[in-house]
C-alpha cells in the first residue's frame, strides 16, 4: 500500500499526459485534414486524460486519508491530528496538489468540450480541442516532474507537520481553492478556440457562441472565488479588513477584469459584428493572466500563504507564460488583416460605444492593478533592491477608475443600439436620477460626510432604480407572474442587470463601511471595562481549550448597551501542533446595518489587548458579491444557444474571410 498508492497516482498523471498528447495530435489534424480522424477518436481521449486526473487525484487523497508518509507530499503537508476535513483538503494546500487539481478541473473541461464536437469535420472545434490538448500535456507534464507529490521518501516520518495554520482553521479552504481553480482553468476553452479561429483564419461570432457558456461558468466561479475569498480573510484572518491589495489577491482581480470586459465585448460582436479584434486580444489576455496568476500563487516570487518554496514549478510557469504570449499574439498579429471587423460605424452615444468605454475602463484597472503588482517584482529582479507598492497607490487609483465605470454601467445598458438621442436617455434615466439624488441627501442626514460615498450612493441607487424601471416599462403585464415571465425569457439579459446591481451593492458597502469605520485598541484585565460605538465592553474571563491538534486560548468579552447584555464575544488564538505561529481568529457580530468585529491582538495571564472595529453597511458587501456571481448563473441558465446560433449564420456572409472563400 505503501508504494502502491504513490506509484498508481504518477501513473494516473502519466496516463493523462500520453492522452493529451494523443489529444493534441488528432486535434491538430482533424483540423487540418477532416476525414482522417473519428470524433470517437477524440472522445476516446479526453476520456482517458479525463480518468487519469481522477486517478491522480484519488491517489493523493487515499494516501492522505491513510497517513502515508511515505509519500513525499503527505510528510509535507499532513499530520496524523489533522481532523478529516482538512487532511482531504490538504490536497490542494501544497504546491504538488494543486498542480493535480488544476488538472483534474482542465480534464473536466475538455472532456465537456470533447462532448460538445458537431463531427469530425468540424475543424473550428477539433482545433480547439488540440490547444487544449497541449495546455493539458504542460499541466500533466509538471505532475510527473517538477511537481510531483507521488515521489517516495527512502526515510518516511512518523508525523509530518500539517497544513499551513491558516489553512486549518475554518472550512472556507474546502470552498475558495476549488472555486478559483474552477474560473482560472474555465477560460482555457475561449483561449482554444480564438486559437483555432485564428489558425483557420475564420473571424465571425461561432467561436463566440461556442464559447460563451464556458465563459458564463468560468466568470461566475471566478467571481464566487473572489467573494469567498475576501470573506475568508475577514472572518478568519483577524486583521480587520477584507482587502489589501496583496498580490495574490491581485493575481485572481485581474483576469476577472479582463474576463469582464470580453463578456460584454462579445455581446457586441454578436449584436453588431463589431470589435471583433479586441474580443481575440482579451480572450488570449485573459488566458495568460490566469498563468500569470498562477505563477505569482505557485511560486515564490512573493510571500503570502499562497506561495511555496523555491522548485522548478516558477521557471516552468513563467516559460509556459512566455510561450502563450508569444504564440497567442504572434498569431494574432498574423492573422490581424483576415479577422480584423469590417469597417463600421461606432457612436460613443450608442450602447456599443458604452460597452466599448466600459471594456477600456475595465482593461485600465487591470493594467493599473498588474503594474502595481509586479513593479515590485522587476525592481528586485533587477537590481536587488526592496520596494512596496501598498494601499495608498492602489486607492487613489482604482477609486476614480471605480466612479467612471459606475457611470458607465448606470447609463450603458439603457442605452440603445446605434444611437441614443439626449432626450431619449433622459427620459430612461430622469427618474431614476431622482431616486438616487434623493438616497444621497438621505445619507448626508444621516451623517455621511464622505463626498466620494455619497456620490457612489447616487449612482449605485440610480443604478438599481434603472433596472427596476426597464422591467417593469419592459413587461406588458406588471404583475408578479408577467414580470417573472419577463425575466425568465431574458436570462442573459436580467441575469447581467442583477450582477449589475450586485456590482452597486458592493460599491455602497465599500464606500460607506471606509467612509465610516470606528476603531480601537484596548487592554483589559478581568473586570474591566472599555467604551466603544455604544456599547460597554467587559473582559469576563480567559480559556485555555487543548485539542488533539492545537491548543486554544480565547476571551469572552460582553457587550452591554443601556446596561443590556446584547452580545459576547470570544475571539481566540489558536496553536498547532508542530506549528509555532499562533494563528488569531476574530469574532464578529453582523446586523444589517453595521458590523462589530473583536479581534485579539495579545493575550497574557494579567490582561488582554483587543481590536475593536464598528463597519456600517459591512454585510452587504457579501450579499452584493453573492448577487454578482447569481447574476452570472442566472444569465447561464438562458437557453440562447439557437437564437445565437442563428446570429452566427446571419453574420457569417458579410465576414467571410479569405481562407473560407
Amino acid at each position: 500500500m505503501t508504494q502502491v498508492v504513490p506509484a498508481a497516482g504518477w501513473g494516473g498523471a502519466l496516463l493523462g499526459l500520453a492522452a493529451s498528447l494523443v489529444l493534441a495530435l488528432y486535434g491538430f489534424r482533424a483540423q487540418h485534414r477532416p476525414g482522417t480522424v473519428r470524433i470517437g477518436q477524440l472522445r476516446a481521449a479526453s476520456s482517458v486524460m479525463a480518468g487519469g486526473a481522477v486517478l491522480s487525484m484519488a491517489a493523493l487523497e487515499t494516501a492522505l486519508l491513510t497517513d502515508n508518509f511515505a509519500m513525499s507530499y503527505v510528510a509535507e503537508t499532513h499530520a496524523r491530528a489533522t481532523p478529516l476535513l482538512f487532511t482531504i483538503t490538504s490536497a490542494w494546500s501544497g504546491l504538488g496538489g494543486s498542480i493535480v487539481l488544476w488538472t483534474l478541473v482542465l480534464a473536466g473541461y475538455i472532456f465537456v468540450a470533447g462532448r460538445k464536437l458537431t463531427g469530425a469535420d468540424d475543424r473550428l472545434g477539433t482545433g480547439a480541442l488540440g490547444v487544449m490538448g497541449l495546455v493539458a500535456a504542460f499541466f500533466f507534464g509538471m505532475v510527473t516532474t517538477v511537481a510531483n507529490p507521488f515521489k517516495i521518501l527512502a526515510t518516511p516520518p512518523i508525523d509530518g507537520p500539517g497544513p499551513n495554520p491558516l489553512l486549518r482553521n475554518d472550512i472556507m479552504v474546502a470552498i475558495h481553492p476549488p472555486l478559483l481553480y474552477l474560473g482560472f482553468v474555465g477560460f482555457t476553452v475561449s483561449f482554444a478556440y480564438a486559437m483555432s479561429a485564428l489558425v483557420l483564419r475564420r473571424g465571425g461570432v461561432d467561436w463566440l457562441v461556442r464559447t460563451r457558456r464556458a465563459n458564463l461558468v468560468a466568470w461566475t466561479f471566478l467571481t464566487a472565488g473572489l467573494i469567498v475569498g475576501a470573506w475568508w480573510s475577514y472572518e478568519v484572518l483577524g486583521w480587520g479588513g477584507y482587502w489589501a491589495w496583496d498580490p495574490v489577491e491581485n493575481a485572481a482581480l485581474i483576469p476577472w477584469l479582463v474576463a469582464t470586459a470580453f463578456i460584454h465585448s462579445s455581446v457586441v460582436q454578436v449584436k453588431r459584428g463589431m470589435l471583433q479584434a479586441w474580443n481575440f486580444v482579451l480572450a488570449l489576455a485573459t488566458f495568460a493572466l490566469t498563468i500569470l496568476g498562477t505563477f505569482l500563487t505557485r511560486s515564490s516570487v512573493v510571500a503570502s500563504v499562497h506561495s511555496f518554496t523555491q522548485s522548478g514549478v516558477g521557471p516552468a510557469l513563467l516559460g509556459f507564460l512566455v510561450v502563450v504570449l508569444v504564440a497567442g499574439f504572434t498569431l494574432f498579429a498574423l492573422r490581424g488583416e483576415d479577422i480584423a471587423t469590417r469597417t463600421r460605424s461606432l457612436r460613443l452615444g450608442s450602447r456599443e460605444g458604452m460597452f466599448l468605454v466600459n471594456n477600456l475602463l475595465l482593461c485600465l484597472f487591470a493594467f493599473v492593478v498588474l503594474l502595481g503588482t509586479l513593479y515590485p517584482i522587476f525592481v528586485e529582479a533587477l537590481n536587488g533592491g526592496q520596494v512596496s507598492v501598498g494601499r495608498p497607490f492602489f486607492d487613489r487609483m482604482a477609486v476614480p477608475l471605480s466612479f467612471a465605470l459606475l457611470l458607465a454601467m448606470g447609463a450603458g445598458p439603457f442605452t440603445p443600439y446605434r444611437w441614443a438621442t439626449p432626450g431619449l436617455l433622459w427620459t430612461r434615466l430622469r427618474v431614476p436620477l431622482l431616486l438616487g439624488s434623493a438616497a444621497a441627501a438621505v445619507a448626508t442626514a444621516e451623517g455621511l460626510r464622505s463626498v466620494g460615498a455619497v456620490a457612489v450612493v447616487l449612482l449605485a441607487v440610480t443604478i438599481g432604480a434603472a433596472s427596476i424601471r426597464q422591467l417593469l416599462v419592459a413587461s406588458p403585464n406588471r404583475r408578479p407572474r408577467g414580470l417573472w415571465r419577463l425575466v425568465t425569457g431574458q436570462r442573459a439579459y436580467w441575469g447581467g442587470q442583477l450582477a449589475h446591481i450586485g456590482v452597486a451593492v458592493v460599491a455602497v458597502a465599500i464606500s460607506v463601511s471606509g467612509a465610516t469605520t470606528s476603531r480601537a485598541t484596548v487592554t483589559l484585565t478581568p473586570g474591566g471595562t472599555a467604551e466603544f460605538a455604544g456599547y460597554t465592553v467587559t473582559l469576563d474571563t480567559t480559556e485555555q481549550h487543548v485539542e488533539p491538534d492545537r491548543t486554544l486560548r480565547d476571551a469572552h468579552l460582553v457587550f452591554r448597551e443601556d446596561g443590556r447584555v446584547v452580545w459576547t464575544a470570544e475571539p481566540r488564538l489558536e496553536t498547532f501542533v508542530n506549528q509555532p505561529q499562533a494563528v488569531g481568529t476574530p469574532t464578529v457580530w453582523s446586523t444589517v446595518g453595521r458590523d462589530i468585529y473583536v479581534a485579539l491582538a495579545q493575550l497574557t495571564p494579567q490582561s488582554v489587548t483587543v481590536s475593536l472595529y464598528r463597519y456600517p453597511l459591512m454585510s452587504w458587501l457579501w450579499v452584493g458579491g453573492f448577487m454578482i456571481a447569481v447574476g452570472g448563473l442566472w444569465a447561464l441558465t438562458g437557453r440562447r444557444r439557437g437564437r445565437l446560433e442563428h446570429l452566427a449564420a446571419e453574420t457569417a456572409p458579410s465576414q467571410k474571410t479569405k481562407a473560407d472563400a
